[in-house]
């Protein structure tokens, strides 16, 4: 397929510059047979006490950092974590920094030009290991997405990271996360939906536009996830009982997918992946997808055809836009249920 037959046109009042307040007031579109429209507390009554939903427990990390190189300003977007003091980035201005070049951040805290590889520059840190946390928490921000046009602020310290956030590493929020309160926690836990963790260290890369015509094309970019024994056994005994996999988000999915065995089980995993899911891929663990509205020809929207059927989703996201949803980081939800290719 073409990336082309990814496109669609979303009018830019529709891409969510905030949250709704409270996070279960966000709107919800089932994806099905057909196309019901709900609100995000509605879900409980969406599931079933034999479900499991999958949540990814990752952290996001204050991964945006302004600095200069003698006169010029330079914006770091950290990307990837490839050593104690070593990380991809995403910099701007990207073409006037070479290899050997110092960004100053602060009176304490630089960062050295190592490599350049296209888009990516590689960066070695002044500070390392948890000194490095300690400092991105004093000098850097949230790294909101490029389509939110204005700076983070201190809301978004809060309002871009889920309930469910432990583990330190992402540089971009498991977006489908953030529409869960307590609230709605505990309506789930008391129409018996269990969860369990998975960890995904989303990267910036997510935001990446595909650039080829043709999508196998496409180089994907890694990130690193983990599942624990505990989760594996908790999907495959969900799975043998006859319940469902509920993926909370397209992270969840895509470290689920990573791990799992052509007969449908589930083992533990930790290391990167590259996965890519376009249409035709078979889902071997998740059953529903509860996610978010993607971007027109992104890797996210070629998922979710992959996964719900291509012209269901093209249905779907034309109804989200004539019906006035939230797009995108901080938009409305979705719930999708699995199609499998004939």
């Amino acid at each position: 397929m073409k990336t082309a037959d990814f496109d669609f046109d979303l009018p830019p009042d529709r891409i969510a510059e905030h949250p709704v307040r409270p996070r279960d007031a966000a709107r919800l579109l089932e994806v099905g047979s057909t196309l019901r429209d709900f609100i995000v507390r509605d879900l409980p009554t969406l599931l079933q006490p034999s479900d499991l939903m999958v949540v990814n427990d990752t952290r996001v990390i204050p991964a945006r950092l302004d600095g200069r190189r003698g006169e010029v300003a330079v914006e770091i977007t950290l990307h990837k974590r490839l050593g104690e003091r070593e990380w991809a980035t995403f910099s701007k201005p990207g073409k006037r920094l070479k290899p050997g070049d110092t960004i100053v951040i602060a009176d304490d805290f630089s960062a050295e030009v190592i490599a350049k590889d296209g888009m990516e520059v590689r960066l070695r840190f002044s500070a390392g290991g948890a000194e490095l946390m300690e400092a991105l928490h004093r000098h850097g921000r949230m790294p909101l997405p490029p389509y939110i046009r204005r700076k983070a602020d201190e809301g978004d310290n809060a309002d871009y990271q889920t309930v469910f956030a432990a583990r330190e590493g992402a540089v971009a929020a498991p977006t489908a996360g953030l529409h869960f309160t307590p609230e709605l926690l505990a309506a789930l836990d008391e129409r018996g939906v269990r969860r369990a963790p998975v960890t995904l260290h989303v990267g910036a890369g997510t935001f990446l536009p595909v650039k080829v015509d043709d999508i196998a094309d496409h180089k994907m970019h890694s990130e690193w996830g983990e599942i624990s024994a505990e989760t594996a056994a908790a999907v495959n005994e969900t799975r043998k009982a006859g319940g469902r996999i509920v993926s909370v988000g397209t992270t969840a999915l895509r470290i689920l997918e990573t791990a799992g065995r052509t007969d449908g089980t589930l083992v533990p995993f930790s290391g990167d992946t590259d996965i890519f899911i376009t249409p035709g891929y078979r889902f071997r663990i998740v059953d529903l997808l509860w996610t978010n509205f993607h971007l027109p020809k992104s890797t996210l929207f070629m998922l979710v055809c992959a996964f719900a059927g291509y012209d269901r989703m093209r249905t779907a996201y034309q109804h989200a836009i004539d019906r006035n949803y939230r797009f995108f980081s901080y938009g409305d939800a979705s719930l999708l249920h699995r199609t499998d290719p004939s």
